[in-house]
């Protein structure tokens, strides 16, 4: 659907009087962003004399943004049709995905923060506020198809797992803006 046609078609889209995509795609978009930004300033880092001794935990480190990044652009795509599907199921369990995944994105950063490319430092601290509006953005969405399931002890033991995960990407971001500061600001 949108994973192959251009980022202008998928604005005009999301910006028109259309069904979808809406806000679950836009936070699977948002994400992709983030995690994209971790695998350039990862590429930037990897062959470079002064990271050597941290290359080959960052070569995992890319596999797992890549991983992730064609995951979110996946999710894009079926988060667009599971709303044009109305299929209620289905449109609590894209927002859901994401929004777990979201979390396994977060706790990358620390890692590129202390270990990629000084650099690029700044793109570090976009990707986690990209990573974190993307979950909050998620979480509204799961939060509005929970309401519409209707089932309290479910809606409840989502909430809580995702409460967790906003908790620690909410940490993550905090200390990776803190420790990004005082390399930019001294």
């Amino acid at each position: 659907m949108y994973k192959d046609k251009t980022l202008s078609q998928y604005l005009d889209d999301l910006a028109a009087k259309l069904p979808a995509p809406g806000g679950g795609s836009a936070s699977a978009m948002a994400a992709a962003l983030g995690v994209a930004l971790l695998s350039m300033v990862v590429n930037f880092t990897i062959g470079k004399p002064k990271y050597a001794m941290h290359e080959k935990e960052l070569s995992v480190v890319l596999q797992d943004c890549e991983r992730l990044r064609r995951e979110f652009l996946r999710l894009v795509d079926e988060d667009a049709a599971a709303y044009s599907s109305k299929d209620l199921q289905r449109s609590l369990d894209v927002p859901l995905t994401i929004c777990r995944l979201l979390h396994d994105a977060a706790r990358l950063c620390p890692v590129v923060c202390e270990k990629g490319n000084v650099n690029l430092i700044s793109d570090v601290a976009v990707a986690i506020a990209l990573i974190d509006s993307a979950f909050v953005s998620g979480y509204w969405n799961v939060d509005i198809n929970l309401k519409m399931l209707n089932d309290n002890t479910r809606s409840l033991a989502i909430r809580q797992e995702l409460d967790g995960y906003q908790r620690t990407i909410q940490s993550i971001r905090h200390d990776t803006e803190v420790s990004i500061g005082k390399v930019i600001r001294g």
